[in-house]
């Protein structure tokens, strides 16, 4: 007699499939990996278009030279420090309160109460507004509101802050929801109380993907000029940002003044300008990508 054989569920599962089942779903992959290729290919011509426009300008004179009216001298270093500086207010204030906030909402907080579903509400609805929006929220109530804190290195870093900050929370919620139920009820039968429990089991196991994600997050945020054009961001400082009070420059800004001007040079200055900032995206990038692969955790 012979040994009865085990069938592979996939196997059955695809020769169970009509013919037009199959065809659709063939078509679908097809439709999907062409408009994939579609993309890929379009940024890559466009990062083509950039990279050999800016190549006569990519030098030290693009890092250490202040803003010009002559495009031969011209430079984006108080661009670049007005960048960093602005990002530095963004990291100092998002990353704690998404952070924080997170833990709450997926350790502490009670989803029957009506307080708690009204904040997961907002935060999904604010993680899709336009950023414009939170230009008008900083210019009304930061720059010349009750804050008054005019253009400044603060307001700007606050608002940008206020930018991203849904997507901090939705990414750091869903690295702590990824640690296993198991972590947290070991820690709690061995006598560790509940915040114990967080600090020391479940935000190191969650730490490559709260990393990923506010990295991610502050990747958006250094390219964001509309919410700082609402803001009054000068488009020509020829100084450095001297403090959180000080007035700033920031590289979309400035890359969109040399871009809005008529001179051809001007416009070969911004591709350059262009190709720094895609470089900095491109480390921040890079930096979530190391954190990820050096702290991730198999469950």
């Amino acid at each position: 007699m012979a040994a009865p054989t085990t069938a592979d569920p996939n196997r059955l599962a695809t020769s169970s499939r009509s013919p037009r089942s199959r065809l659709a779903q063939s078509g679908f992959r097809v439709a999907m990996l062409l408009a994939l290729s579609v993309a890929i290919v379009t940024l890559a011509a466009l990062l083509i278009q950039v990279l050999v426009e800016g190549w006569p300008r990519l030098n030290l004179d693009v890092l250490t030279q202040f803003p010009s009216s002559r495009p031969g001298t011209a430079g984006a270093q108080s661009a670049i420090f007005g960048t960093l500086w602005v990002m530095g207010v963004v990291i100092v204030t998002c990353i704690p309160v998404g952070i924080g906030a997170a833990i709450y909402l997926e350790e502490y907080a009670n989803p029957n109460r009506w307080y708690n579903r009204m904040i997961e509400v907002n935060i999904q609805n604010l993680a899709a507004v336009p950023s414009i929006v939170y230009g008008i929220l900083g210019l009304a109530f930061l720059a010349r509101g009750w804050a008054g804190l005019g253009t400044t290195v603060l307001a700007a870093g606050l608002t940008l802050a206020l930018l991203v900050l849904p997507i901090v929370i939705i990414a750091s919620r869903e690295a702590i929801r990824a640690v296993p139920r198991a972590i947290r009820e070991a820690s709690l039968a061995l006598g560790a109380t509940e915040w114990q429990t967080i600090r020391r089991q479940t935000l190191p196991a969650a730490i490559p993907g709260i990393a990923t994600g506010s990295i991610l997050a502050l990747s958006r945020a250094i390219g964001e000029a509309a919410p700082l054009l609402l803001l009054g961001a000068l488009t020509f400082v020829t100084f450095n940002p001297s403090g959180l009070d000080s007035a700033f420059a920031v590289l979309p800004v400035q890359i969109y003044q040399w871009i809005s001007r008529p001179q051809e040079e001007f416009k070969v200055l911004a591709a350059a300008a262009i190709v720094v900032l895609l470089v900095m995206l491109l480390a921040m990038n890079g930096t979530a990508i190391w954190l990820r692969r050096r702290y991730q955790r198999r469950w």
